[in-house]
């Protein structure tokens, strides 16, 4: 595995794990964005993987692949590694993961970010607009 690409040279910032995947999706320029515990994927506008590595939890460490649930069984064919997130609940979500536990992952997250860098439309969600906070829930 390579290592892991810096994402600010500030000491609070944590380095981005599974950077390799920039290599496969650099020519679509994904935009990266802080969530919460882990660094989302953005493709124009819509969020397409989650990178995660933590030491918490570390069962869904990995890749997370936003997709439909009814997208589940065809992507499990061409990545029989991907599984729900354990960290999300007991029932399926539309969120897939590449376990980093995984024998293949590396070409599994490959061969997903060259589904991602095609279009494949199972892949990527728009994310819901963030509700804006009333004056009085802020104090």
């Amino acid at each position: 595995m390579r290592k892991p690409a810096p994402i600010s040279k500030e000491p609070s910032q944590s380095r981005i794990p599974f950077s390799f995947v920039f290599d496969y999706l650099h020519p679509l320029e994904p935009e990266i964005k802080r969530m919460f515990v882990t660094f989302a994927l953005y493709v124009e506008d819509k969020i397409v993987l989650i990178l995660r590595q933590k030491k918490e939890h570390t069962a869904d460490n990995g890749v997370w692949i936003a997709t439909e649930i009814e997208h589940h069984a065809s992507l499990k064919k061409q990545l029989p590694s991907i599984r729900s997130i354990r960290l999300l609940g007991k029932g399926p979500t539309n969120w897939q993961i590449i376990p980093e536990s995984s024998d293949d992952f590396e070409e599994s997250v490959i061969r997903a970010c060259e589904l991602v860098v095609k279009g494949d439309p199972r892949i990527g969600r728009i994310p819901k607009p963030k509700k804006k906070r009333s004056k009085s829930s802020r104090k």
